[in-house]
């Protein structure tokens, strides 16, 4: 098998994610080849496709989500994101299992005298089929019908189990952080249309490969793809990788020249990028990775520098503070600096009230 090189997987991830340069694609298109764009803060995703799309504006996306093109509610690793809506219907129920583990976890056994599952399903159904809920107010109704249980654990889990759709004024741009008066609407059973794991996985690789089953896994949270993937046979490409694992791809997916120059881009935190393989040193060290991903539910923004993570910036609100792991020559420093002036303006963007 050939052997491919730390900085060939690279620069394979970069062209995939539309980071070696910048595409002409409708945004649309863009997210669907992406499979999902985490959206743990809502304004994230829209950084994630201007440092994609050239000419991006912040109309593209939130036009997507007020038309149902595009929803966000929780997907893969049973977190945020956006995903075309044809895609979420195909994409959820094959994830649902990773979502139900979730559920599952100690954090939602905490309420005593557990509520059972089919029991806490039919009321959250009932509450939601007289119409869209603020996740507070489905909170307190849960409550109310079962008092001395948590109502925010009882409408977290409900929403893990059951494909919630976020309301588009509060799954669009406007203010930072997270936000606690998201409304939510239960998407109707009859419009899900699953999809094949097969599927899932070929649409991973022409996003993120060349990878490992591994890789796939720590993506999609799904386990136990060994076999899958062995039955998909001669409709893969196998590879060697630097440390000697097996890695997948595409039978007919392009791999660019590994010594191709790569543009500075400026990452949104929960970037796709970062979080898209079990071995990530394909775009930053196991060392800086520590800077970036402090803690299980935190990751950072991220300056990308001939293709590697190599520093993280934050927005203040008036300005961009750019924090580079280590000092940085002249022109590297000139160029991530022209990059953040020409990102600076969307970032204050106001939303029209």
């Amino acid at each position: 098998m050939t052997l491919l090189s730390r900085r060939a997987l690279n620069r394979a991830l970069l062209q995939r994610q539309f980071l070696l340069e910048r595409t002409d694609q409708v945004p649309l298109d863009v997210i669907r080849r992406l499979v999902a764009l985490q959206a743990q803060e809502p304004n994230w995703p829209y950084v994630g496709l201007w440092s994609r799309i050239r000419g991006f504006t912040h109309a593209d996306l939130t036009t997507l989500l007020a038309d149902g093109q595009v929803v966000r509610s929780s997907l893969l690793r049973s977190t945020q994101h956006i995903a075309a809506a044809d895609d979420f219907r195909r994409l959820r129920p094959l994830l649902q299992p990773v979502l139900d583990r979730t559920a599952n976890s100690p954090y939602f056994r905490r309420n005593s005298n557990r509520l059972p599952t089919e029991t806490l399903m039919a009321d959250g159904r009932a509450l939601l089929d007289a119409g869209p809920l603020a996740r507070k107010e489905l909170a307190q109704r849960l409550a109310a019908r079962h008092p001395g249980r948590d109502g925010r654990i009882l409408a977290g889990e409900f929403e893990l189990r059951t494909p919630l759709i976020h309301d588009p004024t509060t799954a669009s741009w406007g203010s930072w952080g997270n936000r606690s008066s998201i409304t939510v609407t239960a998407l109707a059973a009859d419009t899900i249309e699953p999809t094949a794991i097969h599927e899932l996985i070929r649409r991973y690789l022409a996003a993120f490969g060349p990878a490992t089953v591994a890789d796939v896994q720590a993506w999609s949270g799904l386990t136990r793809l060994n076999q899958v993937v062995a039955d998909m046979g001669i409709e893969l490409r196998h590879y060697t990788g630097p440390d000697g694992q097996t890695l997948l791809d595409l039978p007919d997916a392009h791999l660019p020249d590994p010594h191709i120059p790569a543009p500075v881009r400026l990452l949104p935190a929960y970037d796709n990028a970062l979080l898209g393989h079990a071995d990530r040193t394909r775009i930053i060290s196991d060392e800086d990775r520590k800077q970036v991903m402090p803690g299980r539910a935190l990751v950072r923004p991220t300056i990308l520098i001939d293709g590697f993570v190599r520093g993280t910036w934050s927005f203040t609100g008036d300005d961009i503070r750019l924090i580079p792991f280590r000092p940085l020559p002249t022109a590297e420093q000139q160029a991530v600096n022209d990059e953040a002036n020409r990102m600076l303006p969307f970032l204050k963007h106001r939303r029209a009230s």
